[in-house]
């Protein structure tokens, strides 16, 4: 067994964290922070974790307790900037790391004062850290020993839209992401625009034009792009769904040239062949829906050429919390610790 710490583990995804873990044949949680909630019991925060975790507390957050507990790897799952002050002390202590927040994402730190609107304090880490898209990186995360797990949205918009970046089939200046999520993106902490009241038969845009996931998704996709392609830009617009989790992405682009996109079938078989060998991503000719994702490590995608626009459309639909966060994480790990990657990630999702 292999020896975990989930620092962070009274928020929504370190509390998936502890129930993907729960149900991992090689992940043993040795220590599962929530300063917070720290010395209250972890099934009186999450009932739903009482038939794993009965008689755990959640521990505080110390360094000597986290040396002392041997762990080959730690999940982070904090707020944005947070990991930053603490991440280098536990790297001395910890040989293996998956940030599950954003602070490590970005390879550029000037990009943080812009999107995140604060300096980044630790920037001398960021190049230890490997972007943590399996099926991107897989390589790398491999031979790495810290991983920055990707955001909910960029993994949406990013598996979307990929193929097409990598054939070189639509134009890296022309794309845009709408993409709607459920309440739990936004964290377990109440917040005004997340009460029920606000959510509850509501559906609204947010973070529009500045989104702090926007320069992560055109990180990606300006590294799939051929050589010699302009650098990709993203117009990406955010939505809070009445709903609790998923995320549905819809992905616009131009085709590259002057002469006619490939088909509907032709791209659909292209996406296809481009993730045949991906264990979590499904391509389907019908409409992906939050609903089949959830609870799952899957992500459902389709794609459409419309003829009477000029337009590609690529959708994606996942489960935030998990193949958006969590399972990503656990992804990841697996692939860190020399596991089999799909080991303890559930494959299909609860319905209805």
């Amino acid at each position: 067994m292999k020896r975990i710490g989930i620092i962070g583990a009274s928020g929504y995804v370190g509390a998936e964290l502890l129930r993907l873990a729960a149900g991992h044949p090689d992940l043993d949680v040795v220590l599962a922070t929530g300063d917070s909630m720290a010395g209250e019991p972890i099934g009186a925060l999450y009932p739903h974790l009482l038939a794993a975790y009965s008689g755990r507390d959640f521990d505080a957050f110390d360094l000597t307790t986290i040396a002392a507990a041997d762990l080959d790897l730690a999940f982070f799952a904090l707020p944005h900037g947070a990991s930053q002050a603490l991440m280098a002390a536990v790297r001395n202590v910890v040989p293996k790391v998956v940030d599950l927040a954003a602070d490590f994402r970005l390879q550029d730190p000037n990009l943080y004062p812009q999107w995140y609107g604060e300096p980044h304090v630790a920037s001398h880490l960021l190049p230890e850290f490997t972007y943590g898209l399996p099926e991107l990186y897989r390589t790398e995360i491999q031979g790495s020993t810290a991983v920055a797990a990707p955001g909910c949205y960029p993994q949406a918009g990013t598996l979307a839209l990929l193929p097409l970046l990598r054939h070189g089939l639509v134009d890296p200046a022309t794309l845009i992401v709408d993409a709607a999520s459920g309440a739990s993106g936004a964290g377990r902490p109440p917040k005004p625009n997340t009460t029920f009241c606000a959510v509850d038969e509501n559906f609204a845009a947010y973070g529009i034009l500045d989104h702090r996931h926007t320069p992560e998704m055109e990180q990606c996709l300006s590294a799939v792009s051929p050589d010699g392609a302009p650098k990709a830009t993203v117009l990406f617009t955010p939505h809070l769904a009445p709903m609790n989790r998923g995320i549905l992405a819809t992905c616009y682009a131009r085709p590259t040239g002057s002469g006619a996109a490939p088909s509907t079938e032709e791209l659909l078989d292209l996406y296809r062949d481009h993730y045949l060998h991906e264990p979590f991503v499904v391509v389907t000719a019908g409409s992906p829906s939050t609903k089949a994702t959830l609870g799952s490590n899957t992500v459902h995608i389709t794609v459409r050429s419309d003829p009477r626009t000029g337009f590609v459309v690529a959708i994606a639909a996942l489960d935030n919390l998990v193949k958006g966060a969590a399972g990503a994480g656990v992804q990841c790990a697996n692939l860190l610790l020399d596991l089999p990657e799909t080991a303890g990630l559930p494959l299909v999702g609860l319905y209805p």
